[in-house]
């Protein structure tokens, strides 16, 4: 799961999501239960909340209404983008792969662009006029997400197939719709 600051002001998340994996690959030792380890990586796509705080549903609700596209930091720190499409097929893949491949898993899209390019394409993509403007980074925010999908890739045969203008275009236009 990277390098996480154990105390910092999303450590709650990080921390949870690291307890829960130990638990479950505890009962895995030392009950047999079959189980699969999963780490995902920033999964969008229709039937997303408009209110869920993840950075494509903000971006595009912030650029459908017309306001100011708000970016943490530079812009230059990378994020990677799943579609939910191609996520959904990686977990029936892992769902259906023999019961020793336990994992951790990464499924996510290892292709990176910046937070800035990913602002610039959706407001391309709405056709909207909001500007972007940048506010202080929040403390521990990484430089860089990007998932290693070598596993995935070598006992899945799958990687990620939808490119990002693709997703975000079936995105927006499901959040054209819920918006009104």
């Amino acid at each position: 799961m990277g390098r996480v600051n154990p105390v910092g002001l999303y450590s709650f998340y990080d921390e949870g999501k690291r307890c829960a994996e130990t638990l479950f690959l505890d009962y895995y030792c030392q009950y047999n239960i079959k189980i699969k380890v999963l780490h995902l990586f920033n999964t969008y796509g229709p039937k997303m909340q408009p209110n869920d705080w993840r950075v494509i549903g903000n971006f595009i609700v912030q650029a459908l209404r017309g306001d100011n596209i708000t970016i943490y930091g530079d812009g230059l720190q990378t994020r990677c983008f799943c579609y939910v499409d191609d996520l959904i097929e990686a977990l029936v893949r892992m769902m259906n792969s023999p019961v020793g491949l336990v994992g951790p898993v990464n499924l996510g899209n290892p292709r990176e662009f910046t937070v800035r390019e990913l602002a610039e394409k959706v407001v391309h993509f709405t056709g909207s006029k909001s500007k972007l403007i940048f506010m202080p980074l929040p403390q521990d925010d990484p430089k860089q997400r990007q998932p290693d999908i070598k596993l995935a890739r070598d006992k899945l045969s799958w990687e990620p197939t939808i490119s990002l203008d693709d997703g975000l275009k079936e995105t927006i236009a499901y959040f054209k719709k819920i918006l009104g």
